[in-house]
């Protein structure tokens, strides 16, 4: 189910559209926001982006700007995160707070063991008026879709998002429907009730660019946290200072980041460590995240070129969580930083 309050059935409004300006929902606000800032054209206008949709959620998100760039990241790389941790650090926060940031559409969906697939995407509905079937769009219809617990839904319901973010598209009784553009699914992992989840699948695990854990806070940055949240939510006034319409040039312009030919043997390489030494090792889609992720982290940093610098910064959150190891554990963060360690490039 999805949070109270959303228009339209399952919380979800009409299909955004995917081309022109139009997905912006800030109005006159979004539009103000969009003269602030300079339409990216290079990567140092994507950096410039990125800095201002991070300032602007820092205003939320305390002390942790690193999680925010990891989600700006993924986001620029056209892909999706999964956030493992306990509850009350600020998961559905940060989720909401980007989208709001950026002018795009946002929608919740908390997962639960009855949640059905048709929850997630949508039904068609019988129109006694017309004596058709209507679709009703599901909050998968969205620019930045939370993904609440992912993993107390059991696999069935899960497997409803594996088209979404593969193929950015959902096929409901043989019609496919695009899905807005951006697209971004951002999960939230429970970690502390295992007996009461299931697992994930591998595949939609392999299916998410990052994962990553926020943490708790230290005592400075929980007193200012505690400061802020006597009043009213500060997500509530966080302002658009980009458009849905930049991020889509922000993606453009990180796509033709040039990664040279010993950038993606190296990668490659990485890729190929794992797989030797674990049970369950990257896939190439996970190479192919690793190098988008390492693109986007350099136009973060204004560069038009990638470094091993990049490849090194993102494989630990690209990598660790699509490998197995020998003892059927799923944390492959030991087998990354040894292939780091023993992986050169040539």
């Amino acid at each position: 189910m999805t949070d109270p309050g959303e228009s339209g059935p399952f919380g979800a409004g009409p299909a955004e559209p995917v081309d022109g300006e139009a997905e912006s929902t800030g109005g006159e606000v979004g539009g103000a926001a969009a003269a602030a800032g300079v339409d990216p054209e290079t990567p140092a206008d994507v950096a410039a982006l990125a800095d201002r949709i991070v300032g602007e959620v820092e205003d939320v998100i305390v002390g942790k700007r690193d999680a925010v760039e990891h989600v700006l990241v993924t986001v620029l790389a056209r892909g999706h995160l999964l956030v493992e941790d306990v509850p009350g650090v600020g998961k559905t926060t940060l989720a909401k707070s980007v989208a709001r940031s950026i002018d795009g559409s946002f929608k919740r969906v908390q997962f639960t063991p009855d949640l059905l697939p048709s929850d997630v995407t949508g039904v068609n509905v019988f129109n006694r008026r017309t004596d058709e079937f209507d679709f009703q769009p599901g909050p998968v219809f969205a620019n930045v879709v939370l993904g609440d617990e992912i993993n107390r839904a059991p696999p069935k319901t899960q497997s409803a998002l594996l088209e979404a973010m593969e193929e950015n598209q959902v096929t409901t009784d043989g019609t496919t429907r695009a899905l807005p553009d951006p697209f971004c699914v951002i999960a939230t992992q429970n970690d502390v009730e295992p007996g009461q989840t299931y697992e994930l699948p591998v595949a939609e695990v392999d299916r998410f660019t990052k994962k990553i854990r926020l943490g708790y806070p230290d005592t400075d940055e929980e007193a200012a946290i505690l400061g802020r949240l006597t009043g009213d939510h500060p997500v509530d006034a966080v302002e658009p200072v980009a458009t849905v319409a930049d991020v889509r040039r922000a993606r453009r312009i990180v796509g033709e980041i040039e990664a040279s030919e010993a950038v993606r043997e190296y990668v490659a390489r990485l890729a190929v460590f794992t797989r030797r030494n674990a049970r369950l090792g990257a896939s190439p889609r996970g190479s192919l995240a690793l190098v988008r992720a390492s693109q986007a982290r350099a136009a973060l940093e204004g560069r038009g070129y990638v470094i091993p610098d990049d490849v090194q910064a993102e494989a630990p959150t690209v990598l660790s969580h699509r490998i197995r190891t020998e003892s059927g554990g799923t944390d492959g963060a030991d087998v990354v930083q040894d292939a780091l360690d023993r992986i050169r490039v040539e």
